[in-house]
């Protein structure tokens, strides 16, 4: 919503009775309320205290509004997963989304080689996903996304393992109103599961 303010300003020197007024008019753009409820139930979402989040300058270009934040998070043998969830909103509304509200989540997990060579990872990453959204009871519709595995080798004189495995999740999908806690929860859910955190609540065997 813009709104647009004109005020008057004498001409420098000269009294305002004598000399030609000057109009200036500013324009003051206000968030528009659904973007700004979409935000505040993001934000309201009770997280694991494992995971930490910093709120991060979103990227600029995607949609009118947008916000983002940062998450990561360490697993039970030491996997680290860090993730992205951007917010995008485009009050006109956006044909490919089917809404005005799109939720962008990109994740990031170390794996054990042993989990890297299951064939069926990809599909696995993405049941993470799906089920995390599922269980939260988060309305959408319009997912997309994928899932990509890497591997990397180490050779001669350079520091770290010699070889590591990534998964990498990118998906986004239209939420159906501005009540974003269950899309919130759904993404806290899906950076505790890939790296093996167990339900609140619950000890793994071995761990203190």
């Amino acid at each position: 919503m813009s709104a647009h303010i004109s005020f008057m300003v004498p001409r420098p020197g000269v009294p305002p009775s004598l000399g030609r007024i000057a109009r200036h008019t500013v324009s003051c753009v206000t968030e528009p309320e659904i973007f700004r409820r979409a935000v505040g139930t993001l934000k309201s979402v009770r997280h694991r205290p494992e995971i930490e989040l910093t709120e991060v300058r979103p990227p600029q270009r995607l949609a009118p509004w947008a916000y983002a934040l940062t998450a990561e998070v360490t697993g039970p043998s030491d996997e680290l997963s860090t993730g992205r969830l951007v917010l995008l909103h485009d009050p006109d509304g956006d044909e490919a989304w089917g809404g005005v509200l799109r939720v962008v989540a990109y994740v990031r997990v170390e794996l054990d080689h042993e989990l890297a060579s299951d064939p069926l990872l990809p599909e696995v990453g993405w049941s993470w996903l799906t089920e995390a959204l599922e269980q939260s009871g988060a309305g959408f519709t319009a997912l997309g996304g994928t899932v990509t595995q890497t591997s990397s080798a180490r050779f001669g004189d350079i520091a770290g393992p010699a070889r590591t495995d990534d998964l990498e999740l990118r998906a986004s999908w239209t939420a159906l109103d501005g009540e974003l806690a269950e899309h919130g929860t759904a993404f806290y859910e899906l950076m505790a599961t890939a790296v093996g955190l167990p339900p609140v609540g619950v000890t793994l065997f071995g761990q203190r």
